[in-house]
């Protein structure tokens, strides 16, 4: 699907979905591991990266 790095970066670095809503967040990956960061949408805090096709 993606063809050069920039486009890559701009879908995949640091973007992770909600398990609950399914809306994107764009966070950083420390943060997320830790627990830091919820969803806006839901307030959940279970969030997973974006699947690359």
């Amino acid at each position: 699907m993606v063809k050069f790095p920039e486009a890559e970066a701009r879908f995949f670095k640091n973007m992770f979905v909600c398990r609950k809503c399914k809306s994107k967040v764009r966070a950083p990956n420390l943060k997320v591991v830790q627990g830091k960061v919820n969803c806006r949408k839901c307030g959940s805090k279970a969030l997973r990266p974006v699947r690359r096709k």
